[in-house]
């Protein structure tokens, strides 16, 4: 299979419509509109794929995010269903009609609803605590920047990441995070704060066990994916993936650059139907 023919199977198949016209209402720009920064990045699958699982290393190294995500979701069970929905929710609030993206806010929170517990350390948690939401928003936001300026745009400037983080607030207060870092240096704060409580645990290893060996590419898709999860770890800050014990290998990681690179610049020159459609919606041509 071609790098191109790769690229846009994982486009279509990575990353589902799911229920959504995404060319109606004529106008809507839902929650980002065509000249954001959300626009740009999460249109190609190579930062969303690497950074995805970037963002998940760092959300199930805090306690209490990784005992909810493992006793209350079915990734154990179903990863590739659980990653296809993930990826589902990304394109729908970032590329949706405005209430096509509120619908899916509004149903990713009766789920967390019903979420919360105690942890095996025995720390009570719940989904919905500011903190913690907050965490899973920005970690996703970073991830995808991240392997964004890694494999697409390694100059783009500081203004355009912080105007990133800012726009992406809105997405972060709709789903509970009260006060969402909305530049670069918030961010970091929020690392700094957050790195006492990351620490190593055998279902992170397990994770990216299973992201190495399930891909929605088939058979295909399962020599790229031990690439993703390698480019992932290598995302990940050194000092926080020196204190999580993530697995380096080289030779792999060697052959991520590359590939993921060329993939990249390929998924842009054949935009997701999504995209395509969304751009439509608002009278545009996808770039």
């Amino acid at each position: 299979m071609s790098l191109a023919a790769a690229a846009g199977r994982l486009q279509a198949r990575a990353l589902p419509a799911g229920r959504v016209n995404y060319r109606e209402p004529a106008g809507d720009p839902g929650f980002f509109g065509p000249d954001s920064m959300a626009w740009k990045v999460h249109a190609n699958p190579v930062a969303l794929a690497v950074g995805g699982v970037a963002a998940v290393i760092l959300e199930l190294a805090e306690p209490r995010v990784r005992t909810g995500v493992w006793e209350h979701s079915t990734f154990r069970t179903d990863p590739l269903a659980r990653m296809q929905r993930t990826g589902e929710a990304t394109m729908i609030t970032t590329y949706g009609p405005t209430r096509a993206a509120e619908a899916r806010v509004a149903m990713v929170t009766r789920m967390h609803e019903r979420v919360g517990g105690v942890t095996p350390e025995g720390q009570a948690y719940v989904a919905l605590e500011p903190e913690l939401m907050t965490w899973v928003h920005l970690t996703a936001g970073w991830g995808f920047l991240n392997a964004y300026r890694r494999y697409v745009e390694p100059r783009m400037s500081l203004a355009d990441q912080d105007r990133y983080y800012a726009e992406g607030g809105r997405l972060g207060r709709a789903f509970g995070a009260p006060e969402p870092p909305g530049s670069v240096a918030e961010v970091e704060a929020w690392f700094d704060r957050m790195r006492p409580k990351l620490v190593p645990h055998p279902i992170v290893g397990e994770f990216l066990d299973i992201v190495a060996t399930t891909s929605p590419l088939g058979l295909a898709g399962r020599a790229l994916q031990p690439l993703v999860v390698q480019a992932a770890i290598d995302l990940v800050p050194p000092d926080l993936r020196a204190r999580l014990q993530l697995p380096v290998r080289p030779l792999q990681l060697a052959a991520a650059g590359p590939v993921l690179r060329a993939m990249a610049a390929a998924a842009a020159l054949a935009p997701n139907p999504i995209v395509r459609d969304a751009h439509q919606r608002v009278g545009r041509a996808a770039a």
